[in-house]
């Protein structure tokens, strides 16, 4: 069950940055970037994101882009994935990668489909160039309580096992949902070798209220016992804010707070208009780090930007400092 809602905090706090937010500016001439996935993998952090169309009145066209930084608060974009077939052709969005066996596996969404929309798998020998898996989309949910689209897929190896985090729809379209789905770590993350572990409904829909109509962007962790998801409350700018929640077995998830974890930001902030969209990235040194977007504008911008995470018994627990 949610925690009782804490006391107010004596003064506002901002969350604690590593870096400057960061933003690709080579699509809109602005910054702009979303969606953030990130790895070590070749020596380098590579971070997979979303990248807009060339035009705000272009909604389709949106891609795959890489960027690279040795130090996880430098960021330079070096590659931008094209499609790989017709049911990406019109876009491609919210990545989430993972390193099995020292390749890279690359899920992400189709984009601009609607009801159709689904998680598609690509893999990498380099982190940059990706063969797509030829069986592409590889999941979509079934069942009365969905209406069958899959975006905003993020994985995690829990022994034999890779966890797939998926968001879909209500059948009206109405309501962001979250579930989740299970693949051998030994297949070929075809379509026939994921089990849907949300069957009869979702693992979490919205309830309280600041998550609104979405729960969206599940970025999942796991330690050897017990999985944690970060997620999306909101639809974007609303304000969007993140939440978390456990589960010990990927099926069945418990809010941890009613409050979110990383708000949107105060008056003049980087993200007052929205802390949306979660990454969680564990180092090769043990260290934790949340990944995110924001913005102050309602989207004219996007940024991403990352805090480091402790856990304290098991609960999550970002940096901050006083706001002024």
């Amino acid at each position: 069950m949610p925690t009782s809602a804490p006391e107010p905090a004596v003064a506002p706090q901002a969350v604690r940055l590593l870096g400057e937010p960061w933003g690709d500016t080579s699509g809109r001439g602005r910054p702009y970037a979303k969606d953030p996935s990130v790895i070590r993998f070749g020596g380098r952090y590579l971070l997979y994101c979303s990248l807009p169309s060339a035009s705000d009145d272009e909604p389709e066209g949106w891609s795959v882009g890489i960027a690279e930084s040795d130090d996880l608060v430098t960021w330079r974009t070096v590659a931008v994935l094209p499609p790989f077939g017709e049911y990406d052709r019109s876009g491609a969005a919210a990545p989430g990668a993972v390193v099995i066996d020292g390749r890279v596996h690359l899920f992400f969404q189709t984009y601009g489909r609607g009801r159709e929309d689904s998680i598609c798998h690509a893999v990498s020998d380099d982190g940059l160039t990706f063969t797509p898996n030829p069986e592409n989309p590889v999941f979509r949910p079934t069942g009365e309580w969905t209406c069958g689209r899959a975006i905003d897929a993020d994985l995690v190896v829990a022994g034999d096992w890779l966890l797939l985090g998926w968001v879909t729809r209500d059948p009206t379209m109405t309501t962001q949902l979250f579930g989740t789905a299970r693949a051998p770590l030994e297949s070929a993350y075809g379509r026939a070798d994921w089990e849907q572990l949300s069957v009869d409904g979702p693992a979490l829909a919205p309830e309280l209220p600041w998550e609104q109509d979405c729960i969206e962007a599940p970025a999942l962790r796991w330690d050897g016992e017990t999985f944690t998801v970060f997620y999306a409350g909101a639809y974007n700018n609303q304000p969007q804010q993140i939440g978390w929640a456990t589960s010990p077995d990927g099926r069945t998830w418990t809010r941890g707070s009613d409050e979110p974890l990383v708000p949107a930001g105060p008056e003049g902030a980087w993200n007052h208009s929205e802390s949306g969209h979660p990454g969680f990235f564990r180092d090769e040194d043990g260290r934790e780090y949340l990944f995110f977007q924001g913005n102050p504008d309602d989207g004219h911008t996007w940024f991403i930007a990352a805090t480091e995470l402790a856990f304290v018994d098991g609960v999550p627990v970002v940096r901050t400092d006083p706001v002024g």
